[in-house]
């Protein structure tokens, strides 16, 4: 292996494996930037498991592509599946920018991808200031989707299916809040995070209030930051959504099944899911499309929405993750008709696509995930194949 190099920018890392060929029942399409070369991307917050599964993405709907990718932590770098990697400064250091603007020209990048929240915000702020392309929406639907609270009651207000949401503004408040609510057990959480942060079903305000306490004293968050909802105990979707100037181009979905770690979280439930499959709940895609069309007749970009059935069997809106993939694409870039993660490129780079369609969106395909280990995609029969059956 040869030796790391350092530049002016910070560790640029080799990659020391070959690139793998992804099984994929989706067709193959070409991205390509202005002089028809393969587009050059970059990767930001490479090396974690959401990044490196958005490049196995990519790959397997484009082996041309040329990505790169730069994370703030060397050891987290360490493990990207980028060509090229660059170390630099956190997205919340004022040096952030300035990093990213010099490996874009050193790369010579075409695209931004950005891969957490705090990165979407960062670009959208400063996109006049960027070298190369990005593809989000308005910094004000960005920071709209990123306040779960006022998401809820925007959504609410046109109409669309979403938890009734109260923000704490006290923990003397907590109590008002259950009575108006009037049923048990309630959602408590915080308005920003992802991973389901600070969230746990709670049956009376003196739980509410001791778990808001503890967060508070323990882990610095304020008080103001916590909400408390309807707790909504149906199935649950991942559902992403790509748009382009006011037209859904191509939505597609999953439900989570079981997840990950589960049982280290006190809600028992997390974004994160250990067994998921391919949804074509008729529902769950309508409601995706209200829920973006409401942001704004222009909206482009990619909406990444989790929703849950209420108690009733209704599909609510519970987030919108604007301009970012869910850690769970591979099982909607792998399977169906078409890669997201490719289309997404492609209209990023202005190409213009007509609405695509998955008339059954490959029904019957897994994702198995778990800790320390590539996601796995199968069909079901796949789980009938190279088992024997030793329980008889």
């Amino acid at each position: 292996m040869d030796a790391a190099r350092f530049t002016d920018v910070g560790l640029e890392v080799p990659r020391e494996r070959a690139p793998h060929k992804e099984r994929s029942t989706a067709s193959r399409t070409t991205a390509r930037a202005d002089g028809g070369k393969p587009a050059r991307l970059l990767i930001i917050g490479a090396g974690s498991g959401p990044s490196n599964n958005l490049i196995r993405s990519l790959r397997a709907g484009d082996p041309a592509l040329v990505i790169a990718g730069c994370h703030s932590d060397r050891f987290i770098l360490r493990k990207s599946a980028a060509e090229r990697n660059f170390l630099v400064h956190p997205v919340t250091d004022r040096a952030f920018l300035r990093d990213v603007a010099r490996v874009t020209e050193r790369a010579r990048v075409d695209l931004l991808i950005p891969t957490t929240d705090a990165e979407v915000r960062a670009l959208s702020r400063a996109r006049r200031r960027l070298p190369c392309r990005v593809f989000l929406p308005s910094r004000p639907v960005v920071e709209l989707c990123q306040d779960k609270y006022r998401l809820s009651r925007f959504l609410r207000g046109r109409g669309v299916a979403a938890p009734l949401t109260y923000a704490v503004s006290s923990l003397a408040g907590v109590p008002g809040i259950f009575r108006r609510l009037g049923r048990t057990p309630l959602w408590c959480r915080v308005r920003a995070g992802s991973g389901s942060t600070a969230a746990i079903p709670v049956r009376t305000p003196q739980q509410a209030q001791a778990w808001i306490a503890y967060w508070s004293a323990m882990r610095g968050t304020p008080v103001r930051s916590f909400t408390l909802a309807e707790y909504l105990p149906g199935r649950d979707f991942g559902c992403q959504s790509l748009w382009d100037r006011g037209r859904p181009v191509l939505t597609k979905a999953f439900e989570r099944l079981s997840y990950i770690a589960a049982g280290g979280h006190p809600s028992g439930v997390s974004s994160v899911a250990a067994l998921a499959r391919t949804a074509t709940d008729p529902q769950a895609q309508e409601a995706t499309t209200r829920a973006v069309r409401a942001l704004g007749r222009d909206v482009s970009g990619l909406f990444s929405v989790d929703l849950k059935e209420d108690g009733e069997g209704t599909v609510c809106v519970t987030e919108i993750n604007a301009g970012r993939f869910l850690a769970g694409t591979n099982l909607l870039d792998l399977t169906g008709k078409h890669n997201m993660a490719v289309t997404y490129v492609q209209l990023a780079l202005g190409e213009r696509l007509e609405s695509l369609h998955e008339p059954d969106q490959s029904a019957d395909h897994y994702m198995v995930r778990d800790v320390d280990t590539v996601p796995g995609v199968f069909h079901a029969e796949e789980f009938f194949s190279g088992i024997e059956d030793a329980r008889n």
